[in-house]
């Protein structure tokens, strides 16, 4: 027992490296320096190494431990992820489980249980990511963890894109992205969802888009991050693989997820996600998950009336991108596709190409209103407000987009400019349709 308290001692010396000089182990040390004493105590009498720490030891630790958690705070508040990735998991009942499928394993992390006849929220994160490089800043809003308490949450990871996955054998047949949408029925099935609501960014939103398409009762809603609906063409092909041939395969992928404009002020965000993309994701199956969504082939989806037989999306659907993302033009032609009046556009100012990190709390805001829009949510309580659930005027037009008259939802004037276009419609003259365009 000695021996293990002269152990704790010593590791905690170096915890005082200024303020406190010598302690008592370093004094006798000095004394035998320097030919005497450094304080008035009797040299010939050792501390007691039960002696308690003195009340300065504590206090200091303590303020080393503040000024860290400050730090934390101002890089998640900044949208910036620590050196790990994993402090950012919140405390919790997060599960992790591997789900085998008809073309292999998923990893799926789940908090909650299903709770009566909500659906459950699903995420599906971008090529180059995970669930937590893509999604922790933004589930862990502090108005985003007030809506999840009311749900269950399912985190799916593309096959071997998790921290810590093992590389896949040499010549594995990477899922195509159909069969990627295809897992996710054993997934609803094994947690025993009654249906979901997607939030995908990138491919995850191609994914869920796709899963939508082939299975559309299980899906109640999507909110799609920088889809692009369209496969690549030739030149854009071969650029890609030109790219993958000169460059190191995250410098190659950030382009995908950052704006130019992020990436040449080579900001702190697009400094850390590359040495996560580096760290985290094991660089042979990323290689594999983008070759494969590099491959994908056009959504086939087209608004009603436009073409014969035409197939889209029947759940309501929220469209988000950055203004000057890479993929704002790929949403753009997404919305094109869209029933209009099931259809929210929300473009997003100053946040870059992901919005899930740059601007969580709007985000957040957005998405209570989406999910209110469908009936889950009675009223939004915005904790900023004294006067309690009173929404702004953006996010009131986002609730009432496919409820209220044309009259109604244009009434409502923010103190920002706001765009509202509403679509044509080709149902008729007398139809109104409520696509509309959101600029925060």
């Amino acid at each position: 027992m000695a021996g293990m308290k002269e152990q704790q001692f010593t590791e905690e010396k170096p915890l005082l490296p200024e303020q406190r000089g010598l302690d008592s182990d370093m004094q006798d040390k000095g004394e035998e320096a320097s030919g005497g004493p450094a304080c008035p105590a009797s040299p010939a009498s050792p501390v007691p190494l039960n002696n308690p720490p003195p009340p300065s030891r504590p206090t200091h630790r303590w303020h080393v431990i503040a000024r860290h958690w400050l730090r934390q705070t101002r890089r998640r508040a900044s949208g910036v992820l620590p050196e790990s990735c994993e402090q950012l998991m919140p405390a919790g009942d997060w599960k992790e489980h591997d789900v085998e499928t008809p073309y292999g394993m998923l990893h799926v992390v789940i908090r909650g249980a299903p709770k009566g006849n909500k659906p459950a929220i699903l995420t599906y994160h971008d090529v180059g990511l995970n669930h937590k490089l893509c999604f922790n800043t933004f589930f862990n809003n502090e108005d985003m963890q007030e809506i999840t308490k009311h749900f269950v949450v399912c985190h799916i990871d593309a096959p071997g894109q998790q921290i810590g996955a093992s590389q896949m054998p040499q010549g594995y047949q990477y899922p195509t992205m159909d069969q990627l949408a295809g897992m996710l029925p054993t997934v609803v099935q094994h947690f025993g969802f009654k249906s979901i609501v997607g939030i995908g960014v990138g491919a995850g939103s191609y994914i869920l888009a796709k899963f939508a398409l082939i299975f559309p009762d299980l899906v109640e809603g999507l909110v799609l991050l920088n889809i692009d609906p369209n496969g690549k063409g030739w030149i854009d092909w071969a650029a890609t693989k030109l790219s993958g041939l000169t460059s190191a395969l995250p410098d190659t992928v950030l382009p995908h997820l950052f704006s130019q404009e992020e990436l040449m002020n080579n900001t702190e965000l697009v400094q850390s996600y590359r040495q996560q993309i580096n760290n985290t994701v094991n660089q042979f199956n990323l290689q594999l998950f983008w070759n494969m969504y590099n491959s994908r082939r056009d959504l086939e989806m087209n608004r009603s009336g436009t073409v014969l037989n035409a197939k889209t999306l029947k759940c309501p659907v929220m469209l988000v991108v950055g203004d000057n993302a890479p993929a704002e033009e790929g949403v753009v032609e997404c919305n094109s596709k869209l029933d209009p009046t099931k259809t929210t556009f929300l473009k997003m100012a100053d946040s870059g190409g992901l919005p899930q990190l740059t601007q969580p709390g709007k985000l957040t805001e957005a998405f209570k209103y989406f999910l209110q829009g469908m009936g889950y949510i009675a009223y939004v309580k915005d904790r900023r407000l004294s006067g309690g659930p009173v929404p702004s005027a953006s996010m009131t037009r986002l609730a009432r987009s496919r409820t209220a008259s044309l009259t109604s939802a244009s009434s409502i004037d923010g103190s920002r400019s706001r765009a509202c276009t509403h679509s044509d419609s080709t149902e008729g003259v007398g139809t109104v349709t409520h696509t509309m365009e959101v600029s925060c």
